[in-house]
């Protein structure tokens, strides 16, 4: 719990870091910078830990889907740097980027069998409606509830 609540704080701090950062730089490149970083931060760290010989005992199978997982995290980056580049709000961006919770539960039961419970339904209903509350406007708001006015 204590680790998900740090990654919490770290991916609070991206967004806003990244919003500073991309001012005045391509998009692609702002990736591109990002991805080393992190590759010279984590290659420190599994050396300083003492992890780095393990890379040998990682099974080819798995270190595809890590791969893969690298390139879906580097578009995910490279969209949302664009995105935010482009004029996007911060907690829009990071509110919509959010929205792969919802797909992370409809894959998660779909590719790995996990249940779907009335817990897990009811807290991916709350981030929809959260990110749909922070990414509009009131009068957006208010034309939605006129429209089913209108048709209920």
């Amino acid at each position: 719990m204590i680790y998900a609540i740090l990654a919490a704080v770290a991916a609070g701090a991206v967004g806003i870091l990244a919003k500073l950062g991309i001012q005045g730089a391509d998009a692609t490149i702002a990736t591109t910078l990002r991805g080393l970083s992190i590759a010279v931060f984590m290659g420190a760290a599994a050396f300083f830990l003492g992890k780095w010989e393990t890379i040998t005992s990682i099974s080819s199978r798995s270190f595809l889907f890590i791969v893969l997982t690298g390139i879906a995290g580097g578009l995910s980056w490279l969209w949302g740097f664009m995105a935010l580049q482009k004029g996007g709000e911060v907690t829009v961006v990071n509110a919509i980027d959010r929205m792969s919770l919802v797909l992370v539960l409809i894959f998660a039961a779909f590719f790995l069998g996990e249940g779907v419970t009335w817990n897990k339904a009811v807290g991916v209903a709350l981030i929809v409606l959260g990110v749909i509350f922070v990414t509009t406007t009131k009068e957006q708001l208010l034309d939605v509830y006129k429209f089913f006015v209108r048709v209920g």
